[in-house]
């Protein structure tokens, strides 16, 4: 995520802390956290993605997804 984008979550949230947000600030804030969100989770799947278990023998398997 931007930068720029994070400094607005603050900014909205040191906002909130003074007085209610407007209407309009409440949505930014939710889009703009939704977005952080999914980010985030994209960003850790990809970890798990590339992360390998290493058994007492030495061998190496992937993690595998679980299936829901």
């Amino acid at each position: 995520m931007e930068k720029d984008k994070i400094a607005r979550i603050n900014e909205l949230a040191h906002l909130a802390k003074e007085r209610d947000l407007t209407d309009d600030e409440k949505n930014e804030r939710a889009a703009l956290r939704a977005e952080y969100i999914k980010e985030i989770r994209a960003s850790f799947g990809s970890m798990l993605d590339n992360t390998v278990i290493e058994r007492p023998d030495g061998s190496r398997e992937r993690l595998q997804k679980n299936k829901k």
